[in-house]
């Protein structure tokens, strides 16, 4: 039966009958990246874009263009996440939070049953996705607090943006709507039609629609918390969209009658036609010119993080967001010298006096010697020159 190594750091030569389960191939201040880390990653990826329906050769093609940067963003979560650490962040109320809106949108009581689920869908213990998710919110508020709170957009900039770009801002009539749909199917028809009638109630006394979408609807967009996006007049009921369209933002309807259950539909923009008027697309032209300053920033601080740390990286594996000058050249534990001294030259360290302490000119102090076996004599000293002549 051939032997198992859980972890491998030494690089040092193993007999044939050791299996290598898994390796270290980066160190990173206190943290440690293995393979596995790596696999993981690509596992996940090529998981995404099996859902997107992406396969064969653009699958292949996908996964190497992105493969050379999953080392390199494991090393950026590690950093981010010891910053965070570092700065006192906290994220367990988020973390809460999330896994309690999670357990709603799958509608679970029983945090055993949502333990097993994750399993059975990622492979991971409950505590490790909890982990992950941790790391997650930690890496993104350091970001928000160390980095995007410091890029400024100035208004004159924004402004001179729109008047350059003003054909961009030219838009169609559309609404932007969410919805909370409760199904019918099998149940009671006039229950149903009560409880959309007292989710209705609730919005309008101003409670998040989103939240009440979140926890109660029937329908996928629930866990957008119901957002649907964008219709054109011609892309629905034209009846329906001169009601919304009308209602304006904000606006709440009761509940629609459909074959299988009952809707209910948010406004949450309303474009009108012709061309938008600067302070109705201000955050769209604030977005525009953020987003081109925030990767290099982040970059630029991930960078700072990198020359700062103590990083080792193992021969084979390339940092695609090195640090230019830093050395990450990894020092195997075994191939580690100990220091070595002669018992001649530690005799004569013993044998050695040395002046310990040399008082200030002027003052009365004492001066510290040691005597033959190397413990301390104390002589009273009055003058620099007395204590030279100690010597």
């Amino acid at each position: 039966m051939r032997s198992a190594v859980l972890l491998f750091v030494s690089g040092a030569a193993f007999s044939a009958d050791v299996a290598v389960l898994e390796q270290i191939i980066a160190k990173v201040n206190g943290d440690i990246i293995t393979t596995s880390e790596i696999d993981r990653s690509r596992k996940q990826l090529r998981e995404d874009l099996q859902q997107r329906g992406v396969k064969g050769p653009q699958m292949e093609a996908a996964l190497k263009e992105r493969e050379k940067d999953f080392f390199r963003d494991r090393i950026d979560q590690l950093l981010l996440v010891q910053k965070g650490k570092e700065l006192s962040v906290n994220v367990e109320a988020q973390l809460s939070k999330y896994v309690a809106d999670l357990m709603r949108q799958l509608k679970i009581a029983d945090q055993e049953v949502l333990a097993r689920n994750i399993r059975e869908q990622t492979g991971m213990t409950f505590e490790d996705w909890k982990n992950e998710a941790k790391n997650s919110m930690l890496t993104q508020r350091v970001v928000g607090q160390e980095v995007q709170s410091k890029i400024n957009i100035r208004d004159e900039d924004k402004r001179k943006y729109y008047e350059e770009h003003q054909k961009e801002f030219v838009r169609e009539e559309r609404v932007f709507l969410r919805e909370i749909f409760l199904k019918t199917d099998g149940k009671n028809d006039a229950v149903v039609e009560k409880k959309a009638k007292d989710l209705v109630a609730r919005a309008k006394k101003g409670e998040r629609f989103g939240d009440l979408a979140r926890d109660n609807s029937d329908s996928d967009s629930a866990q957008q918390y119901g957002e649907l996006g964008g219709f054109k007049k011609d892309e629905m009921d034209p009846v329906l969209f001169a009601q919304l369209y009308q209602g304006g933002r904000n606006y709440v309807t009761e509940p629609l009658k459909r074959a299988n259950g009952f809707v209910i539909f948010r406004v949450e923009e309303v474009h009108k036609p012709g061309q938008a008027p600067y302070e109705e697309v201000e955050n769209e032209v604030m977005e525009r010119l953020f987003m081109p300053k925030m990767q290099p920033a982040v970059r630029e601080y991930l960078t700072k993080l990198r020359q700062e740390a103590f990083l080792e990286i193992r021969d084979g594996y390339v940092d695609s967001g090195a640090a230019p000058g830093k050395d990450t050249a990894w020092t195997d534990p075994a191939q580690l010298k100990p220091e070595t001294i002669s018992k001649e030259e530690l005799a004569n360290q013993k044998r050695r006096k040395r002046l310990l302490f040399i008082p200030i000119p002027g003052t009365s102090t004492s001066v510290m010697k040691q005597d033959k076996d190397g413990q301390p004599v104390e002589e009273k000293g009055e003058s620099k020159s007395k204590a030279l002549k100690a010597k």
